[in-house]
C-alpha cells in the first residue's frame, strides 16, 4: 500500500503541511518496502485548481490513502474519484502521522476540512462596490454591487 503525507519538507523528520494541494512537498511512503519519494509540488503556484491537480497527481503515483492538515471540496472529489481514503486534521511529524495511521490511530474523513480556496492566502472571487457589477473595473457608483 502506499501513503502520502502533505510535507514542508523531503525527510520523515519533516512536518506535515497543513495545506494539502499547496503543500511544499508530497511524501509517498509505500509501507510494504519502506520505500520513500519525495515529490516536490508542481502546483504549489497555480492560480487555481491545485487541489485536484495534486489529487490527480497523486492518483497517478498509485497512492491509495492521503494524509494531510486539510482537504477542499475540489480534491476531495478527485480523491473520491479516484478511490483514495483521505484523512485531515493531521499534525505534528511526518514519522508520527504514519506511527498512528500504522497503529490505526486516524480514520478516513467523510468530507471535506475547509472550504475552497483555503490554501491561497486570500477568500477567492471578487469584489463589486457598486457599479453594474459587470466588467473588469471596480466601480465606484451608487449601484447595488449585482450584477443586472
Amino acid at each position: 500500500m502506499k501513503i502520502a503525507v502533505s510535507s514542508n519538507g523531503t525527510t520523515l523528520d519533516a512536518m506535515v503541511e497543513a495545506r494539502f494541494g499547496r503543500c511544499p512537498y508530497f511524501l509517498c511512503i509505500d509501507l510494504d518496502t519502506q520505500a520513500l519519494e519525495a515529490i516536490p509540488n508542481p502546483n504549489i503556484a497555480l492560480g487555481g485548481g491545485a487541489g485536484p491537480q495534486s489529487a490527480q497527481l497523486m492518483a497517478d503515483r498509485g497512492v491509495s490513502v492521503v494524509l494531510t492538515g486539510n482537504c477542499g471540496p475540489n480534491a476531495f472529489q478527485t480523491f473520491g474519484a479516484a478511490g483514495i481514503q483521505v484523512i485531515t486534521g493531521v499534525s505534528g511529524l511526518v514519522r508520527e502521522a504514519l506511527e498512528q495511521f500504522r497503529a490505526g490511530r486516524l480514520k478516513p474523513t467523510g468530507a471535506p476540512s475547509v472550504q475552497s480556496h483555503f490554501g491561497t492566502g486570500g477568500m477567492g472571487g471578487g469584489r463589486c462596490m457598486g457599479g453594474r457589477g459587470r466588467g473588469g473595473g471596480r466601480g465606484m457608483g451608487g449601484g447595488t454591487g449585482r450584477p443586472r
